[in-house]
């Protein structure tokens, strides 16, 4: 029979593959979150933070002593008419500073420079989010919208002047262009599709996608569990991701390279007989391997994966210390595990070592713990989830 502890285990795995598949097959509209609620007042600002999504789209950016009511007026627009989730980013630069060129003074010093115009500036970026990945679908098709939109707020007059920083270049780029296009037809020739696609295009044609500024560098560069092994660890007891150190000894191994049926879902959480399933013998070997240890007053952990269940001893912050000749002098305290768990040499034959009957692997090592990710952490929160 499988214990109370495994049994979970193995239901969350289960669960979590199909939780999994189900988030795939969902109806289009609730993937398109088409019916949210998107909230738009005009008296509150809607400031950027990391509750904002990892990727947004830079729809623009203003400058000057109207950017910041320019920025409120396109977000309230993007919020109210176009049912997207806008907010506000104010960059503050200092020019007032000098910086080193990369040319040299008259005493061999890098010569310090000045910006031309030395003042503090302000600049308000509005962004559109929020989206999981770069590369998901539907800020593709929400990018495509912007670069097409043409808010009101945006449009410029003589008693309301932009304050975007590019938007009289821009404006005297798409009359060329639009110059050119004419010229063409005039000859009867047909203008390139991406050249139709810009005369197309509002005053946010060069929006782009870019990371949330709000969230560590770390978030971009993910590192560490994969987010449903952390779920399939979370109902165990002596999980090795509670490892306080950041290495640990590998004692025993067991493969699991078989996944339980959906159908036997029920039979595991009723308790039935034990299921002929390697990864549920697996998760029971290393669960019982563990707890057996931890009865000789050993530090134990265990841990689960798509594939695999691991048990450890020890918790470490180094394994050793390298020494002149490039190798590494091992960690005592890593060595004296080693020996004592490691295979028996009996007339020339290496016999593993067991305990509660169980086998341990026949050469110990030492293991990096698992951590969980800065992205996991925040992926657990749910907000930007589609």
């Amino acid at each position: 029979m499988l214990s109370v502890v495994v049994r979970r285990m193995v239901v969350a795995i289960v669960l979590c593959c199909l939780l999994n598949s189900s988030v795939s097959a969902a109806p289009v509209w609730q993937r398109l979150n088409l019916f949210r609620h998107i909230e738009a007042k005009r008296d509150k600002d809607y400031p950027l933070s990391e509750e904002s999504g990892p990727w947004l789209i830079l729809a623009v950016t203003f400058l000057g002593d109207r950017a910041e009511q320019q920025a409120h007026d396109l977000v309230y627009e993007l919020r109210k008419e176009f049912k997207l989730l806008a907010y506000t980013h104010a960059v503050n630069f200092d020019f007032s500073k000098g910086i080193e060129g990369r040319s040299i003074n008259q005493y061999g010093r890098p010569a310090t420079m000045k910006y031309r115009r030395g003042k503090n500036y302000k600049e308000i970026a509005v962004l559109v989010g929020d989206f999981p990945s770069v590369d998901d679908p539907q800020a593709q098709k929400v990018l495509k919208r912007i670069k097409a939109a043409h808010p009101k707020s945006m449009e410029a007059s003589k008693d309301k002047p932009s304050a975007r920083p590019l938007g009289g270049y821009r404006q005297i780029q798409k009359q060329v262009l639009y110059v050119i296009d004419s010229y063409k037809r005039d000859k009867g020739q047909r203008n390139s599709q991406s050249a139709r696609e810009r005369l197309r295009h509002g005053p946010m044609a060069h929006a782009f996608l870019t990371t949330n500024p709000m969230l560590p560098r770390e978030y971009f560069v993910p590192s560490g569990v994969d987010p449903l092994v952390v779920r399939m660890n979370k109902q165990v007891q002596h999980s090795l991701l509670e490892c306080p150190g950041k290495y640990s000894v590998q004692v025993a191994a067991f493969k699991a390279q078989v996944v339980i049926d959906p159908k036997e879902i029920a039979a595991v959480e009723s308790g039935a007989e034990k299921l002929d399933s390697h990864l549920a013998e697996a998760a029971q070997k290393a669960h019982d391997l563990t707890e057996a240890l931890i009865a000789k007053g050993y530090q134990a952990y265990e841990f689960h994966d798509r594939y695999m269940s691991i048990v450890t001893v020890g918790s470490f912050n180094t394994v050793g210390t390298p020494r002149a000749d490039g190798k590494i002098e091992i960690n005592p305290r890593i060595h004296r595990i080693m020996e004592t768990f490691g295979a028996k040499k009996i007339a020339g034959a290496v016999s593993p070592k067991t305990i509660a009957g169980i086998a341990l692997d026949i050469q110990p090592v030492p293991v990096e713990v698992p951590k969980q990710s800065i992205s996991a952490m925040y992926s657990r929160r749910g907000t930007w989830t589609r």
